[in-house]
């Protein structure tokens, strides 16, 4: 065919569709055509299909080639959601996305994101002067005053100072070095990395992960993805999901005779859970992870939602500074926050930062190589954590918009957790424990022994098949409990309070109606 010393051989399917083509009826295309198109023929099309078949040969990645460890991650939160059904819209309540759901982006942040992103618009009038100033100081930052530059591995250093300042001012005072601090793609990269340096030994050695029952899926799939030990301690559902240290101890105890436990992950605010821990728990915590030598990861990413009467966010960095040298010296301590979250809801931006304390220089070292290899977090999500740890302050020209906002926000998810905890608990067989804070509720639900052993024909945990015919009869996109962890015997879902007001009442009445039907239908 002249096509070089190869001819059409070694798959290259364009070459063989010409090749076979000039092999086929030997008829001209008719009509005018333009340079360097063919028309092709049946017989033409079916000669390059045969070439292109002996020239395949078996894949390298396969299902039983690919790496175990990522077969075998699971994550709950995200995943199918049906097929097309007789109902209006699918209201996806199975994740904490703030402005899918319809809330309003917070003004000043995305003004100073805006500037970074097109420095023109520092001449423009339109924009506050301390969000220009903002701006100018993130882009001093960067290579080349872009955001279009690679940073540091641990992030921009102005950004990381004000995020050790934003830490002593929420602590009371606590100090807070930007050495120990990493910007992240999101809270849940940092908790990757740090994981992945934690995670060694083989057999009996091999390092354990005590993670909370219900957990946030991340938790189990990266356990899952490096191959460590699950470690389940179960919150007590009794009790508003408390964090009881002797459930601790017994998971830890157990643990000992197949693993090395050395990680303590605790979310507080939990998710899905929503309780929001005292500082009594808190300082328990910190004395067992002192006395059995345990890494402590916080995961604190719902830190300003916090909604209940009598409850009070307290990070684990400042009581453990409060306990006194003995443990803020010694106990090893990863904290971590996110824009996703809290009253930004900036999922897409992927911003976060760690603190972590207590590091072993050496390891600090390491640890930094490692996130090296990710070269920076984004750069535009480094910009946006900025101004959730920058914000604007008393006397500037945004704060009273910015305040007002602010409040708009975490007032309305206070209103709504109220709401979705009272109706729940008016529908029979339906009981959920009170939204202290976070962006879920948890409740548990009555399932019928018939519906079990349907859901056990069709190869199902009972409460996702519970969720999939609530997701079919109504639309309404939740995740099952088994998604998160539960004691055995006991159901549940998890659904967000992120829509409005409105359309959260409407949800649940659907929630109320299909409960109810599904109760008749199998009791």
């Amino acid at each position: 065919c002249g096509r070089g010393p190869g001819g059409c051989r070694g798959g290259r399917t364009d070459m063989a569709l010409r090749c076979a083509a000039s092999r086929g009826a030997g008829r001209q295309p008719r009509g005018p055509r333009r340079e360097g198109t063919v028309r092709w023929s049946s017989a033409a099309k079916a000669s390059a299909v045969k070439i292109n078949e002996k020239a395949s040969r078996e894949k390298i990645l396969t299902l039983e080639s690919m790496n175990p460890q990522v077969k075998a991650v699971e994550y709950a939160v995200r995943g199918p959601i049906g097929i097309k059904k007789p109902f209006t819209e699918v209201i996806k309540a199975n994740i904490g996305d703030a402005h899918a759901m319809g809330q309003r982006p917070i003004t000043f942040l995305r003004q100073v994101v805006a500037l970074c992103t097109y420095p023109n618009l520092l001449d423009s009038p339109s924009f506050p002067e301390d969000a220009k100033k903002r701006a100018r100081r993130i882009l001093q930052g960067c290579g080349g005053n872009s955001l279009g530059s690679y940073t540091a591995s641990q992030g921009i250093n102005c950004i990381r100072e004000d995020v050790a300042s934003y830490i002593e001012r929420r602590d009371g005072g606590v100090p807070a070095d930007p050495d120990n601090i990493y910007l992240t793609t999101g809270a849940s990269d940092g908790i990757s990395a740090i994981l992945k340096i934690l995670v060694s030994g083989g057999g009996k050695s091999r390092t354990g992960v005590m993670i909370p029952i219900p957990q946030y899926p991340l938790y189990s799939a990266a356990i899952s993805e490096l191959d460590a030990i699950q470690v389940n301690y179960y919150l007590d559902e009794e009790n508003c999901w408390a964090l009881n240290v002797n459930e601790l101890r017994r998971a830890l105890n157990e643990a000992k005779a197949y693993c090395n436990p050395k990680v303590l992950c605790i979310i507080n605010p939990g998710n899905p859970t929503g309780q929001v821990q005292n500082r009594k728990c808190i300082e328990d915590v910190i004395h067992f992870a002192w006395e059995e030598k345990l890494f402590l990861l916080a995961d604190e990413v719902y830190q300003d939602n916090v909604y209940s009467e009598g409850c009070q966010f307290h990070s684990f960095k400042k009581i453990l500074y409060e306990m006194g040298p003995e443990y803020y010296n010694n106990v090893e301590l990863a904290s971590f926050h996110s824009t996703s979250k809290g009253y930004m809801g900036e999922c897409g931006y992927r911003g976060g930062y760690m603190e972590v304390i207590n590091l072993h220089p050496e390891i600090k070292g390491q640890l930094v190589k490692l996130l090296s290899v990710r070269l920076c977090p984004p750069v535009s999500g480094q910009a946006a954590m900025d101004i959730v740890v920058n914000p604007p302050v008393p006397g500037e020209e945004s704060y009273a918009q910015f305040i007002k906002e602010k409040e708009s926000v975490l007032n309305n998810l206070a209103k709504k957790a109220k709401l979705t905890e009272d109706m729940f608990n008016k529908i029979p067989g339906v009981h959920c424990n009170p939204l202290q804070g976070a962006m879920y509720a948890f409740p548990r639900i009555f399932i019928p022994s018939k519906a079990i052993e349907e859901a056990k024909a069709h190869k199902m945990a009972p409460d996702m098949f519970y969720c999939m015919k609530l997701l079919e009869e109504t639309g309404i996109c939740v995740v099952p409990g088994s998604g998160f962890g539960q004691r055995e015997g006991t159901y549940h879902f998890r659904i967000t309070i992120l829509p409005p007001v409105e359309k959260l009442k409407i949800l649940l009445e659907k929630v109320k109606d299909f409960h109810i039907k599904f109760l008749e239908k199998y009791a």
